[in-house]
């Protein structure tokens, strides 16, 4: 009974600002293990974490050009 319990608490929604952060930290390389099991192990997370892996990509991307267009054009390019 205990082990039922044990995975429940496992198995509950993560936060917002958990994931968010996890992201962040795959994205740079410095997520520890513990994360990375507690994001494995919430309830349906893997969706969650895929859409917030493509958002994140694609406003990297867009912030990166929209930087490099800016300092091309101030630099008279």
């Amino acid at each position: 009974m205990t082990d039922e319990n044990e995975e429940q608490d496992q198995k509950q929604k993560l936060p917002l600002r958990h994931i968010l952060t996890s992201v962040l930290a795959a994205a740079i390389g410095v997520h520890s293990k513990k994360n990375q099991e507690k994001d494995f192990n919430g309830k349906g997370s893997i969706y969650i974490y895929i859409a917030a892996g493509v958002i994140f990509t694609a406003l990297f991307v867009i912030t990166v050009a929209t930087v490099v267009k800016t300092v091309l054009t101030n630099a008279g390019m």
